[in-house]
């Protein structure tokens, strides 16, 4: 990290800490050499309504040690100022290119590429190679969906620029002149519909160092001789996202997953599970049902192998709905099925995982063997297969003292969805663990404690990260759909009590507006094996439209939300609050 960059968060650090300004420290992106771009983020900046206009302010794009400063200036300005903050809700990115600091304005980020153009950006979400910084920019700003950018740039004499549809009022009040070039960050969120949401229009400021407190004023004045806060294209799109019910969601999701399942596994048989659980809640599961009867015909018929020579857990998890299929059909041949799968978990030596299992403890198996052994001792009433499960959860030994998981013994980083595994392990193993059980306690208190670790590290924007303890890495979506999940099983099977109510409600509101009305996603880890580096996590990419992975969780997480909200009916004051 260049020492001008060290010196830039040192002073938005003092700014901050004494400062009556509403600011949570966040993360914008990651360079390649792992510098975490610095973002402060307004208590506004992801509400849907405010009385404030919601700016983001960025500055140091091209490396400008000059830009950046400007930037940090004017969040100066804007925390000494009450009539400023009372309206404006302004958030910062203090500089967008902070490897480019050490290498001069117009050189690059030292990596090859360079973020102040090349917008809107085209592949490698986020490991692209050579310009990270623009396609981490791209995606933080959209979902984060200002009002307006504001671009701020060191200069002799004051210039307004504007891009896209900023009010006329407000660009006559600027004495502001279009923004002509192409490729820019402005401009490019100012057209068409940036991030499958809407556009964000923008202005530039460049200005003298004495000139930029008063500058600010004058944006604040002019915006305020217009009629009321001006909400940009992007907020009402995620407004329209997030205001759907979780049984609007799932309507969205399940045309789009859940109607294949070859290969037999977990991504294709959550679905499954989803789409059955929808049509309970909708009193149309015989019509799903029939539909998954077509699917395993040619498996029940022997026509087809179920897992063929190399299973793993991944696939045995993709029976999940076999419970389901046989509590709607009766038929005898969906628990069986189940239950022989979950005998090959049996057996396993002492201090030692279930056979299917990796043997070095990785969080995946804790779902992938959670989901059969409960589902099997529901069905069955043999407690041997839940011994088996609270054991291996009890032995893994890789939750640390903060809370979180590793990934493996081996894998010392918490990643997302490795997280997301253990929470969705937890819930499911405690789905079916009877209330006497002797292991119950101690795994309720694991489990909160992993769960509450969790809320400490969630975004503003209520999102989980790929590197939960990075906050620059992408908001990713699969980590965040399992958390919620298992918050809001538990509240509705009542291993946890209502104090985690709003990280239910914030987990699915960040998620819904992440699945669009037409069901696709954003920005989903792809498939991912454990590894002893933190920049493979980073690296691995995110899906953003259809992905099989990331919509089947979604799927799950959206009527596990029907199922809580409908359970919450009968209680009026929990209600009020689930649908806050």
């Amino acid at each position: 990290m260049p020492e001008q960059y060290d010196r830039l968060l040192e002073e938005t650090d003092r700014i901050r800490s004494r400062s009556n300004a509403p600011w949570t420290k966040d993360g914008a992106g990651v360079t390649r050499k792992d510098t975490q771009i610095a973002a402060l983020a307004h208590q506004d900046a992801y509400a849907d309504s405010s009385d404030r206009h919601r700016i983001l302010l960025i500055g140091g794009l091209d490396g400008s040690e000059a830009d950046a400063a400007a930037a940090v200036s004017v969040m100066e300005s804007y925390a000494r100022s009450q009539r400023l903050r009372n309206r404006i809700a302004l958030s910062v990115i203090p500089c967008g290119n902070p490897d480019g600091l050490g290498l001069g304005a117009g050189r690059g980020n030292g990596s090859g590429g360079d973020p102040s153009t090349g917008y809107p950006p085209e592949g490698g979400f986020f490991d692209h190679e050579t310009d990270p910084e623009s396609r981490y920019l791209w995606r933080y700003i959209g979902f984060m969906a200002p009002d307006c950018v504001i671009e701020i740039r060191a200069g002799d004499s004051v210039r307004w620029e504007y891009s896209g549809d900023a009010h006329i009022r407000v660009v006559s009040a600027l004495n502001a002149a279009p923004m002509l070039e192409g490729g820019s960050l402005l401009s490019a969120l100012a057209s068409g519909r940036p991030n499958d949401l809407g556009s964000v229009h923008g202005f530039r400021l460049t200005a003298p160092t004495d000139a930029w407190g008063a500058q600010l004023r004058r944006l604040a004045h002019a915006l305020d001789a217009g009629h009321g806060v001006t909400v940009s294209r992007a907020r009402s799109a995620l407004a329209a996202r997030g205001d759907r019910s979780p049984l609007e969601v799932a309507a969205a999701l399940a045309p789009r997953y859940g109607d294949t399942l070859d290969p037999v596994i977990y991504t294709k048989g959550v679905a499954i599970s989803g789409r059955l659980r929808l049509g309970d809640l909708t009193n149309n599961v015989s019509s799903f049902a029939e539909g998954v009867e077509a699917l395993v015909a040619p498996y029940l018929s022997g026509e087809r192998s179920w897992f063929g020579g190399s299973a793993g857990g991944a696939n045995h998890a993709g029976l999940v709905w076999c419970d389901e299929m046989f509590e709607a059909s009766g038929d005898a041949r969906y628990r069986d099925l189940l239950v022989s799968t979950a005998d090959l978990y049996l057996g396993n030596e002492a201090g030692a995982p279930p056979p299917p299992c990796d043997p070095d403890y990785r969080t995946e198996d804790f779902f992938f063997c959670g989901a059969l052994m409960g589902r099997a001792y529901a069905l069955t009433g043999e407690v041997s297969y839940l011994d088996v499960q609270t054991a291996f959860l009890s032995n893994a030994g890789i939750q640390q003292d903060d809370g979180l998981f590793w990934h493996c013994r081996s894998s010392p980083y918490y990643w997302g969805r490795g997280n997301g595994f253990a929470a969705l392990g937890y819930a499911e193993t405690l789905t079916h663990l009877p209330k006497d059980h002797a292991e119950r306690d101690a795994l309720i208190e694991a489990h909160t404690r992993h769960l509450d670790a969790l809320r400490r590290l969630q975004r503003p924007s209520g999102m989980l990260s790929q590197l939960l303890d990075f906050s620059g890495s992408y908001q990713e979506l699969t980590a965040t759909c399992m958390a919620g999940y298992a918050v809001a099983r538990g509240l509705r099977l009542g291993w946890l009590d209502d104090s985690y109510t709003e990280f239910a409600n914030s987990l699915w509101r960040a998620a819904s507006e992440r699945v669009g009305l037409d069901g696709g996603v954003v920005d989903g880890c792809t498939g991912t094996g454990a590894a002893r580096d933190r920049r493979f996590y980073l690296d691995r990419a995110a899906e953003f439209g259809q992905d099989e992975r990331t919509g089947n969780l979604a799927l799950w997480f959206a009527v596990e939300m029907a199922r809580l909200r409908r359970a919450a009916s009968g209680n009026t004051a929990l209600s009020a609050h689930l649908e806050g």
